[in-house]
């Protein structure tokens, strides 16, 4: 059984794999910094890497990681990646990105038109973790114990790569289509909830426009919450106190335009806002 004693350090991220192909995957993490750079979505990079190749995937997202916390940013938890017609959940093949700090913005304020790609939104449920989750199998138990408190979220997505052309790999490459995340304030017990037959609903100004259920991902929240800390022990960056861990969104996700305000309303956790800035005439940001 690994325990977190032997894994590497929160400012750091796993090796690549000597085996894998490193051009290929210089290649695609190029491509991918090129489109964070400009802000101009990129084409798929599944056409640069061995195909169905899930390792290069995430050789790919660590080095783009890695980059970026060796510029200062910080890891505040993970993210189960969204799901595509392209890339579905299912079990053991969930994808996984990394929550880093300056992608969270507060409740109810203004998330700047442009520093996400192509947003799309959706409404989730977030657990803050008191304790690690360094199990190489974990339970459902597991989590209840490791779970300090549980949030509203609005998650929202976004892809580098054009008009969201993803398959899993290229999901896992983008980071599990990683954009920004938005908590409530009022934390609650899991002891309180009922997440599997928790109501979600999303609203635009007040208006519904995607509605779901805890059921929805896969099972219960909890599910997915297990499946990433099996995965993210194997990539041996487990799950530590003090992570927040975004499980996934429990409804179809949103397309967002420039100006929009989102709220996410979830049974029992109450409501958060996310709010997004306009574009110029041009399309630039401000």
């Amino acid at each position: 059984m690994r325990t977190t004693d032997d894994t590497p350090s929160r400012g750091t991220t796993p090796a690549v794999d000597a085996a894998r192909p490193a051009d290929a995957v210089a290649a695609a993490v190029a491509r991918v910094e090129e489109a964070y750079r400009t802000g101009v979505p990129c084409a798929p990079v599944r056409d640069l890497l061995p195909p169905g190749d899930l390792d290069a995937a995430l050789a790919v997202q660590s080095l783009v990681t890695g980059r970026g916390i060796a510029a200062g940013r910080r890891i505040t938890g993970w993210r189960t990646g969204p799901a595509t017609p392209a890339a579905p959940d299912r079990p053991g093949g969930l994808a996984s990105g990394v929550l880093l700090d300056d992608t969270a913005v507060p409740d109810g304020a203004e998330l700047p038109w442009g520093a996400v790609l192509q947003p799309r939104a959706g409404a989730g449920v977030a657990l803050v973790l008191e304790r690690d989750l360094g199990h190489e199998r974990h339970t459902v138990a597991d989590v209840l114990l490791a779970v300090a408190f549980a949030l509203p979220a609005v998650e929202v997505f976004g892809s580098r790569i054009r008009d969201w052309d993803v398959t899993a790999v290229d999901t896992l490459a983008d980071n599990a289509c990683g954009g920004a995340y938005v908590l409530g304030t009022r934390p609650v017990p899991l002891r309180d909830l009922e997440l599997r037959t928790a109501g979600a609903v999303l609203e635009r100004r007040g208006e519904p426009v995607s509605t779901g259920a805890g059921a929805a991902r896969l099972g219960h929240p909890l599910h997915a919450a297990v499946l990433l800390a099996d995965a993210l022990v194997r990539r041996g960056t487990p799950l530590r106190a003090g992570d927040t861990v975004l499980t996934g969104p429990l409804a179809p996700l949103t397309a967002v335009a420039p100006g929009d305000v989102l709220e996410a309303r979830i049974d029992g956790l109450g409501s958060v806002r996310a709010a997004f800035g306009s574009a110029g005439p041009e399309g630039e940001t401000r």
